[in-house]
């Protein structure tokens, strides 16, 4: 896809606006780079390019999320309603990531061992 003429158009100009824009985009970065006199970057211009956050801001948010996890042991979150077996839950579902087919392999599964002997499969019989 895309080697219609009208995207290679658009991505001959694209690259040519690259180009222009280059050399103030460059000037951008560095200056908003450099180090002012007092040891710090001018934080006017990188806020216009960047969100700005103190990076004792991040170290707080970083301890708490870490000290919420240790409550709980670092375990998931379980369905500890539903049977390890047959992954039925308290109503008879099956778990939503399942797909229909291994749904009716386990179900064909449980009712052969309840009824004792399996239905025979629909097809020719010669």
């Amino acid at each position: 896809m895309a080697k219609s003429l009208r995207s290679k158009w658009k991505r001959k100009m694209r690259a040519e606006k690259r180009k222009k824009n280059a050399p103030k985009e460059l000037a951008r970065l560095k200056q908003a780079l450099s180090l002012d006199k007092k040891g710090e970057a001018d934080m006017t211009d990188i806020q216009e390019i960047a969100t700005v956050v103190s990076a004792d801001k991040i170290k707080k948010e970083t301890d708490v999320e870490m000290g919420e996890g240790e409550g709980d042991g670092g375990k998931m979150d379980l369905d500890s309603k539903r049977s390890k077996k047959t992954l039925l839950d308290e109503n008879g579902q099956y778990p939503t990531w399942m797909s229909q087919r291994q749904a009716k392999k386990l179900k064909s599964k449980r009712t052969t061992k309840k009824g004792g002997q399996a239905k025979k499969k629909k097809g020719i019989s010669w």
